[in-house]
């Protein structure tokens, strides 16, 4: 029969499985991570190839599709590489469906680059497809953070989950200004545009200073002071001025670059929170293993002893008596003694007991909060689409709609998206 300790070397053996898990998706993540960078850069280029008619950029399409299909190997190899079999995977439901997703999207690619090689597509079609293509990839990174166990490695996820997400809208405004500045003027519907990628892409940032460790943190605050920002920052306002001064016919090629440099300035982050996050789980897979040895030299130590089978008994019977309970510290000392396992080997065992538990309580505890976080995404995600399905609003009027309702009523934007999608049945099909 296992004694409790038995059981809580079992417990341990099952963190580390979650752990060599995490591993391995985290390392999945870094992947996906390169890939949605290279097919941003190849997404940016082929907007403007598309826009001048295959004039421009030819030669850099090219070579941003050669970058795409080398990193693309690699994450389908990392995709071939996962549990699918055994069905013991956390989450492999979700994110095994995610995969399945974007795996189709992947085998699309081929016919796209034709067709764009062949001036066959719109610039903004385009960039429809590779933005979806994207947002697929993010979601697997969304389930990996939502999966995760480990309140360490699930803080890190969910830091780098808005980051990419926010570089994502970077990389979308970086479009949108292209095409504004490329025409000689926004029109309103752009500048909403504009103003709605720009304000997301704050609220991402915001979450990922918030979930990110002080090194990350201190990394994406230098990161802010460069001259691409402030040359970008000053691009912005002349695009969403009332009434915004004419432009130069250089205008949409410097506002590429600003933001090309700015997105590069991120990748870079990006680069150090992928990493960080390899670097937690290597530090908890070490602490983990350390702590099962220990368990396991204290069994041994126990079993040695001839008292493995006593170690219930201490754990329950070693406490303080009352003073008026006649014999009784007499009758628990008996007790502990009889099987030949003294009370400090069984306070040993209820230490250990009791620090796991505390230890568990406070992982709870953690990944309520990192989790709070994501599904408040997924509650504003979820009320953007019934406004924009019932109300026939776009994705920026329906953020906008909440956001603003969020103010006026002074209260959290999740806690307007939830009143919202409790009001499902009342608001009329558009």
């Amino acid at each position: 029969m296992k004694s409790a300790l038995g059981f809580l070397i079992a417990a341990r053996r099952c963190e580390i499985h979650g752990l060599e898990q995490l591993e391995v998706t985290s390392e999945l993540v870094k992947g996906v991570s390169e890939l949605v960078h290279m097919l941003q850069r190849e997404r940016g280029t082929s907007n403007i190839y598309l826009a001048s008619g295959g004039k421009r950029f030819a030669g850099q399409r090219a070579e941003r599709v050669a970058a795409s299909l080398a990193v693309e190997s690699a994450v389908r190899e990392q995709f071939s590489g996962l549990d699918t079999d055994s069905g013991r995977m956390a989450g492999g439901v979700r994110l095994f469906s995610r995969i399945a997703h974007v795996l189709h999207g992947l085998d699309s690619l081929p016919a796209l680059r034709e067709r764009i090689a062949a001036n066959d597509i719109t610039s903004d079609e385009a960039m429809r497809c590779y933005t979806e293509l994207v947002a697929g990839l993010l979601a697997v990174v969304f389930e990996a953070a939502d999966t995760a166990a480990n309140p360490v490695i699930s803080r890190a996820l969910v830091a780098l989950f808005n980051f990419m997400q926010g570089k994502e809208l970077a990389g979308q405004e970086r479009a949108v200004g292209a095409a504004g500045f490329a025409a000689g003027r926004f029109d309103a519907a752009g500048q909403q545009r504009l103003a709605h990628l720009i304000d997301a892409q704050e609220r991402c940032f915001q979450i990922f200073t918030e979930f990110a460790d002080a090194t990350l943190r201190t990394i994406w605050r230098n990161a802010q002071n460069s001259e691409a920002v402030a040359a970008l920052e000053r691009m912005r306002r002349i695009a969403c001025a009332a009434s915004p001064a004419a432009f130069d016919g250089d205008a949409g090629e410097r506002w590429y670059e600003c933001a090309t440099a700015r997105i590069d300035v991120m990748r870079q982050v990006e680069d150090c929170a992928t990493n960080a996050l390899l670097h937690v789980c290597e530090t908890q897979l070490t602490e983990a293993r350390a702590d099962l040895q220990d368990h396991k030299r204290f069994l041994d130590s126990l079993s040695a002893l001839g008292g493995q089978a006593a170690a219930p008994v201490a754990i329950f019977l070693d406490k303080p008596a009352r003073s008026d309970d006649v014999g009784a510290a007499g009758d628990n000392e008996g007790l502990l003694s009889a099987g030949g396992l003294g009370p400090h080997l069984g306070r040993s065992v209820l230490d250990l007991m009791q620090a796991q538990s505390q230890r568990l309580q406070t992982m709870s505890d953690e990944l309520n909060t990192a989790r709070a976080a994501l599904n408040e995404r997924k509650l504003v995600e979820r009320a953007k689409g019934l406004l924009m399905s019932r109300l026939g609003l776009n994705e920026a009027e329906a953020y906008k709609m909440l956001q603003q309702t969020a103010m006026n009523q002074h209260r959290r934007l999740a806690d307007v998206a939830e009143a919202t999608l409790s009001l499902a049945d009342f608001l009329k099909r558009g």
